[in-house]
């Protein structure tokens, strides 16, 4: 491929976005994980909003980020603290950790966004007006249950926080699956996802 081929399919990206969204526990990293696995790496990309949130507050407070990143207990310790200053950041400039985030992932570079943890309306907002014929919304649900037995705990100041429960009462997403029980849902979903890039994907410049 040539650099003026390529340059113009870049100006292009992305040519498809997902958002994910879902309750702690409900299975959205692992999901967006298995949906990274199916695409060619090459094309589709996941971008972790909180990725840089992560980074920086644990630079500034000296903690591991990878940890941070895991599904770990070691991220659940800190959680509380990191929400409150990252709400504090994200005060003055709504949108400050998404640029930040596609910046940090190289989202340019890559035609498929999978953004694995949008978890607020003001980040609905933000992408609906910068790419709001791009979006594909995939909420992600999970019985109480279901969700205890992965680990989760009711604790007060996070699962009662915005960064939780903001996104509670928007019903208008593209899909909504139950990550509750058995693989058959998610597997229906992660089908047709990969036939939504495969159709955006088939329009792209250089892409046979």
């Amino acid at each position: 491929m040539n650099a003026k081929t390529s340059d113009v399919i870049m100006a292009n990206y992305p040519v498809i976005i997902f958002l994910f969204s879902g309750k702690r526990k409900s299975g959205k990293d692992y999901i967006t994980d298995l949906l990274q696995q199916r695409l060619d790496k090459t094309q589709a990309k996941t971008i972790r909003l909180s990725g840089p949130i992560k980074q920086q507050f644990a630079t500034d407070n000296g903690l591991d980020y990878s940890q941070l990143l895991t599904a770990s207990d070691y991220k659940e310790v800190y959680r509380l603290e990191m929400i409150a200053w990252s709400e504090a950041k994200r005060a003055q400039d709504k949108g400050f950790f998404i640029k930040a985030a596609i910046d940090m992932f190289e989202g340019s570079r890559y035609p498929v966004w999978i953004v694995s943890d949008m978890r607020r309306q003001s980040d609905l907002e933000w992408f609906m007006q910068h790419y709001s014929d791009l979006i594909y919304t995939v909420r992600i649900t999970a019985s109480k249950e279901a969700r205890e037995q992965r680990g989760w705990v009711f604790t007060s100041g996070v699962d009662d926080a915005e960064s939780e429960c903001d996104l509670d009462n928007v019903s208008n997403w593209d899909q909504e699956v139950d990550n509750s029980n058995g693989s058959e849902p998610i597997d229906k979903l992660l089908d047709h996802l990969t036939t939504l890039c495969n159709e955006k994907l088939s329009g792209v410049v250089g892409n046979p």
